[in-house]
């Protein structure tokens, strides 16, 4: 360390992704030194990476952090595509610990995720990552052990393309966002077991009822209220874990720290956004500032200009932005309202844009949940003649007299064009997954030989999450045949939004018509929703089937995937 440089900026540094090459601990890369604001990189087909714990302050406390060489988020990969790449990951905590290439094809024992593909790194051991890069574009990576992810293992991952991309610009910046809470991870999932909604701080009020009643009258404002306590629910339970304990990164910074990207007048910018979250969906826009989408999950998709855009957990995407003012914010705000991270695109250093207020608060409504035209007393769910449904969804056995389902949707829809709860009609052109069309035709083109159905269930109240009501404990993988085509049918029966990620293996969306729209790794299931997509099964291999929310797959939304001659 420099001797001018006092413990307490080194501290306040290091908690906003603060490179420790002055520790020695890495060689600082020439392309980092030359662009300010760039997260740390390595890159080549060579790399040394060590998990350990590290000193961060955040918030005003010190807490400890899990860090990839020493930061959070970890230094950015930079790979080309066509290189076979070697990745010696050691452990130096006290538990066993794993990184995961997210989105990235490779042999089943280099994926990552213990129990499956391998056995971890246990402490104080090292595992060697070796695999030929047969892809390009913006992705992630981040651990598989236990709740490490939401405690800082996690970072950035650019495959340079071969062939030139289809669009221009002059200077890139990785923007990955996530959430950051003080408590133990283990606790904090605890108190969500012993009650779900105790971080919704946004529950309705008396002033919410009376408004209701003026604008709706007395009798639908009571029923509705009825409705939602016989469900035992909230129509304002957005989201698991809010900012009452999250703090919103961009690149390891807090919003009083300002992460700033710089730019010269007149350039074009790429933005490789990056939802490393453990529990939150962001909606992402530039005020003053259009972002036309290039590339989703990593894939290159058909230019669309937007205003804004909700990322899911896990997602990624790529926007071209073209400034004409010399300073804007980078505003990042959570699905639910309760807070934001924040950054600033600028001509030069220290200088910051207005940070736009948080948008109002959005409630879920029966429809949103897939209850569209139910009466006020068939929710309970047990006593329904399911023989007499007609058109209405059909659900699998497992879910009927279940203590792990609290809801089905009754009339889920794709909802392909909808931007989403509290993004319609607020004046911004918000994108939507029917924009995201991929530059190429279906890449495998027949029809799937088959369709398996899978609903995504839960109980809010439990804190239990499951598909088709069994939890991974109790479930029976999922087997496909090497190289098949299958359809898979997603179907949402809980009131929660839910990124669901296939390892291994491309997910290839349909639209409402059953014809191909979009290739992506992680699709995302917002409540009332029914989403198909087809699967080659091209890798052998155990491969994980899983919630991205973090706590909602440690406690039950995760399958195994086997594919097998």
């Amino acid at each position: 360390m420099h001797s001018n440089t006092s413990r307490r900026t080194f501290v306040k540094g290091l908690a906003a992704g603060g490179l420790l090459g002055g520790l020695g601990l890495w060689h600082t890369p020439v392309w980092a030194l030359n662009r300010p604001g760039q997260v740390n990189e390595l890159n080549g087909t060579q790399f040394e990476l060590f998990i350990g714990e590290t000193a961060v302050n955040f918030t005003g406390q010190p807490r400890t952090a899990l860090t990839i060489n020493g930061s959070l988020p970890g230094p950015l990969l930079r790979w080309r595509e066509g290189d076979t790449v070697t990745l010696r990951v050691r452990n130096r905590l006290k538990d066993s610990t794993s990184i995961h290439w997210h989105g990235i094809l490779l042999p089943a024992n280099m994926d990552g995720v213990p129990g499956l593909s391998f056995h971890g790194i246990e402490p104080g051991g090292v595992y060697v990552y070796q695999f030929k890069v047969r892809q390009n574009g913006t992705y992630w990576y981040h651990s598989h052990s236990g709740l490490q992810e939401q405690a800082g293992v996690y970072g950035p991952l650019v495959i340079d393309a071969k062939e030139p991309e289809p669009f221009q610009y002059d200077r890139d910046y990785v923007v990955m966002l996530s959430d950051w809470t003080d408590e133990d991870p283990a606790s904090l999932m605890k108190t969500l077991k012993q009650q779900s909604d105790y971080y919704n701080f946004h529950k309705r009020t008396v002033g919410d009822f009376i408004h209701d009643v003026s604008e709706n009258g007395w009798g639908a404002t009571v029923a509705d209220r009825r409705m939602w306590a016989q469900m035992n629910m909230n129509p304002t339970d957005i989201a698991d874990v809010s900012g009452a304990t999250y703090t919103f990164l961009i690149n390891g910074h807090t919003p009083d720290t300002n992460w700033t990207g710089l730019f010269r007048p007149g350039e074009k910018l790429r933005l490789r956004l990056i939802n490393g979250s453990a529990m939150s969906y962001f909606d992402v826009r530039i005020p003053g500032l259009k972002m036309t989408v290039v590339a989703a999950d990593g894939l290159h998709v058909k230019p669309v200009s937007v205003d804004e855009l909700r990322i899911a957990v896990a997602e990624t995407y790529d926007v071209i932005v073209e400034p004409d003012a010399d300073v804007y914010t980078l505003f990042a705000q959570s699905m639910d309202r309760t807070g934001y991270a924040r950054g600033t695109l600028a001509t030069r250093a220290g200088v910051s844009a207005a940070i736009p207020p948080l948008d109002p608060r959005p409630l879920v409504t029966m429809d949103d949940m897939g209850m569209g035209g139910m009466d006020h007393g068939a929710m309970d769910m047990s006593a329904m003649d399911h023989s007499a449904m007609g058109s209405m969804q059909a659900h699998p056995d497992s879910e009927q007299d279940n203590p792990l389902v609290d809801m089905q949707a009754m009339s889920p829809a794709p909802k392909l064009n909808d931007p989403g709860l509290g993004l319609r009609n607020n004046g911004r052109r918000a994108l939507t997954y029917a924009d995201l069309r991929s530059t190429f035709e279906d890449p495998d083109g027949r029809e799937p030989s088959r369709t398996l159905e899978l609903h995504l269930t839960g109980h809010m109240e439990k804190f239990a999450w499951s598909f088709n009501g069994v939890k991974f404990s109790d479930a029976e993988p999922l087997r496909l045949k090497y190289g098949e085509r299958i359809r898979l049918v997603l179907v949402n029966d809980t009131m929660m939004t839910h990124p669901i990620h296939l390892h291994g293996l491309w997910s290839d969306l349909e639209d409402e018509n059953g014809d191909f729209q979009v290739r992506k790794h992680t699709i995302d299931m917002p409540p009332g929703t029914r989403r198909s997509y087809r699967v080659t099964a091209d890798a052998l291999g155990r491969w994980a089937y899983h919630c991205h929310l973090l706590y909602h797959m440690e406690t039950g939304m995760f399958r195994e995937v086997r594919v097998e001659e």
